[in-house]
């Protein structure tokens, strides 16, 4: 696939993943993709048991807004933000392509924190 059609179906997955398809937002993964969570340890393997995993999730996402994907050939990383019963979560994901579909993922989340005062004379602030 070349890397316009990853472009595609990257943007297809997360406006999936935002709308709550999901069946679209499984579309992009392949039948034997892994999928890790470094920070809990843990490891989905199959594109089915990440899709009924991510179903049974007991809240939905009440925000997801993408900011920006970036890549090349086979390795896509998407950054994002996304809410949960009113908690935002900065994201990013790593996604590996082969033969078009996503055969690992590594997902990271990171809770916002304050800036510390110490710094403000040297940083602009950003949205």
């Amino acid at each position: 696939m070349q890397e316009e059609g990853i472009r595609e179906a990257l943007n297809a997955h997360w406006q999936a993943s935002a709308a709550g398809d999901i069946d679209t937002e499984h579309d992009i993964y392949d039948d034997d993709a892994i999928c890790d969570y470094p920070q809990s340890g843990e490891r989905i393997v199959g594109r089915i048991i990440l899709q009924t995993l991510r179903s049974h999730h007991p809240g939905k996402p009440s925000g997801f807004d993408v900011r920006r994907i970036q890549g090349e050939g086979n390795l896509w990383i998407t950054e994002y933000t996304i809410t949960y019963q009113g908690r935002v979560a900065y994201t990013v994901s790593i996604m590996e392509f082969r033969n078009g579909k996503v055969v690992h993922e590594t997902q990271y989340f990171s809770d916002p924190f304050e800036a510390p005062g110490w710094r403000s004379r040297w940083v602009q602030k950003i949205a």
